[in-house]
């Protein structure tokens, strides 16, 4: 692994001043329209049967956004959740519900089921792809929500792109890319270094400039052209993230101070055989590996020291065949294994590695009758080393009423195992009342030594209820109406809804002597999402485009559901007397809001000249159950709604220097407790340098 960075920084300004020439900049030809992660093959995006978002790069430079999270926080359907880093909801679903791909592979290293999107830096990306509904057809567990997956640029027209932002809190983003081509081999190379001083906005805090966070990400792609049909492709990312933990809070009027840092590192690799037989077949053999290593040591408030790791590897082959057997048929079709491991400090055994492997084949029909409808007809089955197989079919079509009107239809079958937390878990957090949490592989067998030994107080009927568990299910429906009247304005309308069974939850399932709760993992739940999103776009002129969104969700616990129906639910009313429960308070599951709003003005010239304002509303959303009935309610904690405001200016000269300003959270809108990846007001001024070739 040494060697291969060493000779990539080496070879890096070697390549840089051997290809210094000029070209047109690429910006405005990033191919968009070209959809690879709704079918898994390269499709116009007129013709997809599902819902897709695509932020392209001309998007992701004029925002201003540096990491993942910047950018998907601004986008319809989705939202960032706070708990264990900055995670996406993708229609009313978890984070552990949506796959996140770069280039098509998984990245792994996820915290309680959140994959913190922090660690993804922007520099290089060329488009990012939003996929919405279960998607388990094509890319397995995990995708039961959806997937999204980041592509960078592996284009090799600009030598030499060089950029330096600082904004608040001392931030510093550096960033390279550079390319080479030749013939036969062609080379792209990011480098990103961001550091900053940090934010903490947690309650009671003495310090607002409290954690300071060091980011290092490499990316190198190579590709050798072996033959006219055959070529081979090499990628690289890597990526070291250094954070330090200085907390100072107040406590009774006396300041506490404690301290730590944590390490969090992972890198992929992969390599991939292309082979064209002929123009209506291909085929390719993919390769890859990633591993994420996570550590760290603190001191706690009570002054004992404390250290956590995680290191999660996973290895995954494939080989995908596409077949265009005539003109109205495509056929796709593909089978690979993954190898997976994981070892941490929060399971039975940290030096015993949690080990499972699973076989898989999938397959796709396309079938086009007519230049009007394009329909799709695709199964995965997967068989799990832990866990019973699983199949996951899907349906979709694509009906081209005129050329104004687009009706889409999609219905599949998303699936997700249990990960290892669920199985393998065996952790007492002694800084928080020393409740304890145990996977279900020795929840009873813990349980029934610690009864032995005389430190179980209570046992409810679910410790009874303890079994292997089996994977969570889903059915989703979409609907979408695309009105396109002329080529200024355009309107989409979705429906969207998802019902999950087997829904995977923790509960109690005892309690200690001392009266500390005691957690395990049951299938006990049946859970649904719904609602509608609307977006439309308006091009005032040729240099101004307004745009915005709505989505309206409702989501909810059906057992909970059925429980307030029949009158076995209650709540406190404000003079602290029960009363029963009606269907008006429910609110639905945590983190989610009712209604979300974006409105967007963008302007660019001729002369290379943008603007932009962005303007983002969330209503409230349940965030702790206070009431005590297990069900979130309108008596319960309830985030307060906000509204998020943001804006850039900026200016491409011919010479290849752009200059930024920006200003994201302008109203300096601040939640500590439930937003603490929300800074204040925060500025930016960003230098870029770009080298182009001659034409």
């Amino acid at each position: 692994m040494k060697k291969v960075v060493l000779f990539s920084l080496l070879i890096s300004p070697l390549v840089l001043f051997s290809q210094i020439s000029f070209v047109k900049d690429t910006m405005q030809m990033q191919g968009d329209s070209v959809v690879i992660t709704a079918n898994r093959t390269e499709r116009k995006l007129g013709n997809i049967t599902v819902p897709v978002t695509i932020i392209n790069a001309k998007q992701l430079q004029q925002t201003g956004s540096l990491r993942l999270t910047d950018i998907l926080k601004e986008q319809p359907g989705l939202t960032i959740s706070s708990g264990f880093g900055a995670g996406v909801q993708l229609q009313g679903l978890n984070p552990d519900y949506t796959i996140i791909l770069i280039n098509g592979e998984p990245l792994v290293g996820r915290t309680a089921g959140v994959l913190d999107l922090n660690r993804i830096a922007l520099g290089n990306i060329k488009k990012i792809e939003i996929v919405k509904g279960p998607s388990s057809s094509l890319y397995g567990s995990e995708a039961m929500a959806g997937v999204i997956n980041i592509i960078t640029d592996a284009s090799t027209t600009i030598p030499l792109q060089a950029s330096l932002r600082y904004g608040t809190y001392q931030t510093v983003d550096a960033g390279i890319n550079n390319a080479f081509s030749t013939k036969h081999v062609f080379y792209q190379g990011f480098y990103n270094y961001f550091n900053t001083n940090g934010y903490s906005i947690r309650p009671n805090s003495t310090s607002r400039v409290t954690t300071p966070i060091t980011r290092f990400t490499l990316n190198q792609q190579l590709k050798v052209n072996l033959t006219e049909n055959t070529n081979l492709s090499f990628g690289l990312r890597l990526t070291d993230e250094k954070i330090k933990n200085n907390i100072s809070v107040n406590n009774g009027g006396a300041t506490i101070n404690s301290n730590g840092k944590e390490n969090n590192s992972d890198q992929n690799i992969n390599l991939t055989l292309n082979h064209r037989f002929s123009n209506a077949l291909k085929t390719s053999f993919r390769g890859y590996f990633t591993e994420y290593n996570a550590r760290q040591d603190l001191v706690t408030l009570s002054g004992d020291p404390y250290y956590d790791l995680l290191n999660h590897s996973f290895q995954r082959i494939e080989n995908q065949t596409d077949w265009n057997f005539n003109k109205k048929l495509n056929i796709l079709f593909g089978a690979g294994a993954v190898w997976e491991g994981v070892k941490s400090s929060r399971y039975d055994s940290e030096n015993v590695r949690k080990k499972n492997s699973i076989q898989y084949g999938f397959t796709q029909l396309e079938w086009t009758p007519n230049d009007k409808l394009i329909l799709i007809g695709g199964v995965r089955f997967d068989k799990n080393e832990t866990y019973a197989s699983a199949f996951s079919p899907k349906m979709s079509a694509l009906y081209k009423i005129n050329s104004k009107h687009k009706i889409k239809l999609s219905i599949g079958q998303g699936f997700k195992a249990p990960d290892f937390r669920q199985i393998y878990l065996d952790f007492t957090n002694a800084a928080a009342g020393s409740y304890s949490v145990f996977g279900t592989a020795q929840a009873q067998q813990v349980i029934s030594t610690l009864m032995t030994l005389g430190q179980i107080g209570v046992l409810y009927d679910n410790y009874y209820q303890l079994k292997s568990l089996k994977p969570e299910y889903s059915n989703g429906v979409h609907l979408t109406w695309d009105y396109e009247p002329n080529s200024k304005n355009f309107f989409s309308l979705q429906f969207f809804r998802n019902d999950i069974r087997n829904l995977i939850q923790v509960q109690q399932v005892g309690a200690y002597t001392t009266g500390a709760q005691i957690f395990s993992y049951l299938n006990i739940g049946r859970a649904f999402t719904q609602g509608i999103e609307v977006e439309a776009k308006h091009k005032v002129s040729n240099n101004l485009f307004i745009s915005g969104a709505y989505q309206y969700l409702l989501t909810g616990d059906k057992d909970q559901i059925e429980q307030i129906k029949s009158g076995k639910v209650y709540k406190r009313d404000v003079n602290g007397y029960s009363q029963i429960l009606s269907l008006n308070d429910y609110v639905g599951l945590p983190n989610n809001s009712t209604h979300k709003v974006q409105l967007k003005f963008n302007y660019t010239n001729s002369v290379g000249f943008f603007a932009n304002f962005r303007a983002m509303y969330r209503s409230s959303w349940a965030v702790n159950n206070t009431n005590g009935n297990e069900v979130f309610d309108n008596g319960d904690e309830l985030a307060k709604g906000f509204v998020s405001l943001h804006t850039s200016i900026g200016k491409d000269y011919r010479n290849g220097i752009s200059l930024q300003l920006g200003c994201d959270n302008i109203s300096n809108y601040v939640d500590a407790s439930n937003l603490p990846n929300l800074p204040g007001r925060t500025y930016f001024g960003t230098f870029k340098y770009q080298i182009f070739k001659n034409k």
